[in-house]
């Protein structure tokens, strides 16, 4: 008899196990953060309003995973335009309450409602003058009957398989503090500028802190027609360079307008025949432009403005010195310096 190898315990278990596991938890903490939707109320809306007024900082305090999440929204608010400050709960009660103003909002996450550290904490916090708003997943929570405002962030259950560790109630805490920043970035008419002072260490914000001729497209790479050429040259010239748009000069490099792939569909829908047209019948006169000297951030500030995603480059006579397309400040792609 021929006897049987033994399982060999160093390789993991079937990879579709595994996978159907991961999959479990991913829609747990989905369906958590989804179910957060139908629950939003006025007391969202009072939260947005009274941060939105506050002269302070937002204070945000949280312990153990809470914590954790607390931190991830003070980063994300204070890199959005709201001054915000974690504050830890037991730190607190020893010194660092001087911290607190009373023009100062404080947020206060906990899902069970019921963190002693956090709870003792809260009627010092009202003492120096501060209003209160709580996620929870408990309404009925001591920390939300201390509260000014209760925003409801609770999930009908965790990922875990023993329902003990934090999961889908961190996920759906987190998603809120999202949400009530990505709010207040509507409200306050935050701009790509305004991050890029905020957060000038980040991919964006690097990109953004340089002048647009770091990152315009020059010489060959930039299709420029002549404004007496047949239309059918700006057409192929758009087809060939792939950025939507070409320029249009007078003979002499001195700009005069654009013409953009929007431009060509109007035409068409107009039964503007393509081989009897000049390119000066077509183009759109007298474009926004900028100069290389111009900061990025003013670039992408003014093609949300005028929603556009090409500017003309120019220098003080007008003279074209290169193009930019709005993935070459994004950074869509290989990033470009001086169309290298």
């Amino acid at each position: 008899m021929v006897d049987q190898p033994k399982p060999d315990n160093r390789f993991p278990e079937p990879a579709s196990r595994l996978i159907g596991e991961a999959q479990e938890v991913l829609r747990i903490e989905a369906e958590g953060i989804l179910g957060l939707i139908d629950r939003l109320d006025s007391a969202f809306e009072q939260a947005v309003e009274l941060i939105y007024r506050s002269e302070g900082r937002v204070i945000i305090s949280g312990i153990g995973k809470s914590g954790i999440v607390a931190r991830k929204i003070v980063a994300t608010l204070n890199s959005t335009g709201t001054r915000s400050l974690f504050l830890h709960p037991v730190e607190a009660m020893h010194g660092d309450l001087g911290q607190v103003g009373p023009d100062d909002i404080f947020l206060a996450l906990s899902h069970s409602g019921e963190t002693d550290e956090l709870n003792l904490l809260i009627p010092r916090i009202r003492g120096e003058g501060c209003k209160v708003i709580a996620f929870t997943g408990a309404p009925d929570s001591a920390l939300a009957q201390l509260s000014d405002i209760v925003i409801n962030v609770g999930v009908e259950r965790e990922a875990c398989s023993l329902g003990l560790a934090p999961t889908a109630s961190t996920s759906a805490a987190m998603a809120m503090g999202d949400a009530l920043a990505v709010v207040l970035i509507n409200k306050r008419h935050f701009k790509s500028s305004d991050f890029q002072r905020f957060h000038p260490g980040g991919n964006l914000g690097q990109r953004l802190s340089r002048r647009v001729a770091d990152i315009m497209l020059t010489g060959e790479r930039v299709p420029v027609v002549s404004a007496n050429s047949l239309l059918k040259s700006a057409i192929a010239l758009i087809d060939r360079f792939k950025l939507g748009a070409t320029l249009v000069s007078d003979g002499q490099q001195h700009l005069m307008g654009i013409i953009t792939d929007g431009d060509i569909r109007r035409m068409l829908v107009r039964s503007i025949p393509i081989d009897a047209t000049r390119v000066a019948a077509v183009m759109t006169s007298n474009p926004h432009s900028m100069q290389p000297d111009s900061p990025a951030y003013d670039a992408l500030h003014l093609m949300e403005l005028k929603q556009i995603t090409v500017l003309p480059i120019v220098d003080a006579d007008r003279q074209i010195q290169g193009i930019l397309h709005l993935h070459d400040i994004l950074g869509k792609g290989q990033f470009r310096f001086n169309g290298v």
